[in-house]
């Protein structure tokens, strides 16, 4: 369905009242990405609903779709499929918008917000460079709407993509802070995180709910080594390394391959599963390990469990510097999937991280500086501790998607609760 297919604008007068007889209508407002299923954001939005649809009757409105295949079992509303691009290197759907053409989108998205009033109870808005914006838009017209947060923006994340870009995220960071304000209820994503909302944006405690992400858990489930490299043609006897996910300014690989560019050492291999804005700079690097640094691109997401259990060591390799405390505020879904498959982690050194992997039981706190993995591929692990490591991460389920879904239920009732409240 396009997003011409909505219905006229409502008043309201005509918006509907929810009875005990029919279940909750749910529209998840995923205003900064188009979808595509094999990025971690679009994966995100894609098994909440999933989840969320065994309670609630849940649609999906983006910008666009980025494939032509269906990737959901739930309505999605395409607001501007005319737009889509030929080609896209992850699902952000703003890059280098002019601020025209931002303008233009805002009055559509609103525009969204008047228009599907009728058809549904509730919005979640996930978080973009207005996070906020739309859910304090709506409430002002009686529509309630959960903001949901997985990250306080920082400008420096963006130091190589200019100025232009730098001024355009501070000045959404701080045009986030009064929407997200006005809303009474914001979810999080982390504690770490709603620490920072309360921090950074000045968003009373009380009024932000944390939810944590969930996990497929029978997709990501525990693999034998020697079966996955089997089915990967991965050599027994390596010291196997993986990296899956986005290649940008959020996360930094140039440590670990740095490291292994002036080492060589024999046997040891970095896998790289993904796409984005850094994957040519680390193309031309990994042409100089002699084979040890391997990119494969995007691939399916019912392989990355396979490629997971077929590594040793998982990594997640981000940059404090695209977070506005400084700190990991991320729910970091990667985390939670490569300890679910049983694998140890090398993860940034941050408070989130901590917890993750159990102050060291589960993993390793590298900083992802070139010295730090010199001085950890040096002597690295043995793969006998690491596999002690990754079955102790089987010890320790992570949430379920239903779990989560159910989180995100109870705040969307909270919303709701608040709105009626003010009629």
């Amino acid at each position: 369905m396009s997003g011409s297919a909505i219905v006229a604008p409502a008043t309201l007068s005509t918006q509907p009242r929810r009875t005990a007889a029919r279940r909750l209508r749910i529209c998840y407002l995923v205003p900064g990405h188009g979808l595509l299923s094999t990025a971690g954001p679009s994966r995100n939005v894609l098994s909440l609903s999933r989840a969320l649809a065994s309670y609630a009757e849940v649609a999906i409105a983006v910008r666009y779709r980025l494939e032509d295949r269906p990737t959901t079992e739930v309505e999605v509303i395409e607001l501007e499929p005319e737009r889509r691009p030929r080609a896209a290197i992850d699902d952000s759907a703003t890059r280098d918008m002019s601020p025209l053409e931002f303008l233009r989108y805002l009055a559509r998205l609103r525009r969204f917000v008047r228009e599907a009033a009728a058809r549904f109870d509730v919005f979640l808005e996930k978080s973009w460079i207005l996070s906020g914006h739309l859910s304090a838009y709506g409430l002002r017209l009686g529509i309630p709407g959960v903001p949901v947060e997985n990250v306080v923006p920082s400008a420096a994340r963006h130091r190589e993509a200019g100025l232009a870009k730098r001024v355009r995220v501070e000045a959404g960071r701080r045009l986030a802070g009064p929407a997200l304000r006005r809303v009474p209820v914001v979810v999080a994503e982390t504690e770490e995180l709603k620490d920072a909302i309360v921090r950074v944006w000045g968003v009373s405690p009380e009024r932000v709910a944390v939810v944590p992400l969930g996990v497929d858990r029978g997709l990501f489930r525990p693999i034998a080594q020697e079966t996955a490299r089997a089915r990967l043609g991965i050599p027994a006897d390596r010291f196997v390394m993986l990296y899956a996910g986005v290649l940008d300014e959020t996360h930094t690989l140039d440590g670990p391959i740095e490291a292994l560019m002036a080492l060589r050492p024999r046997g040891i291999e970095l896998h790289v599963l993904g796409d984005g804005s850094r994957r040519e700079r680390y193309a031309r690097m990994a042409a100089m390990t002699d084979g040890a640094v391997i990119l494969h691109g995007r691939v399916p997401h019912e392989l990355v469990p396979w490629w997971i259990a077929a590594a040793d060591l998982c990594l997640a390799p981000y940059e404090p510097r695209a977070f506005a405390t400084g700190d990991l505020g991320y729910a970091t879904m990667k985390v939670p999937e490569y300890l679910s498959v049983g694998r140890a982690v090398a993860g940034s050194p941050s408070t989130r991280m901590r917890k993750l992997l159990r102050d060291g039981a589960l993993g390793f706190l590298v900083d992802f500086s070139r010295e730090s993995w010199l001085r950890f591929l040096a002597e690295p692990p043995s793969r006998e501790q690491l596999a002690v490591m990754g079955r102790a991460a089987l010890a320790h389920p992570q949430p379920s998607w239903d779990d989560t879904a159910r989180g995100y239920l109870e705040a969307c009732e909270r919303a709701l609760a608040a709105a009626e409240r003010r009629m």
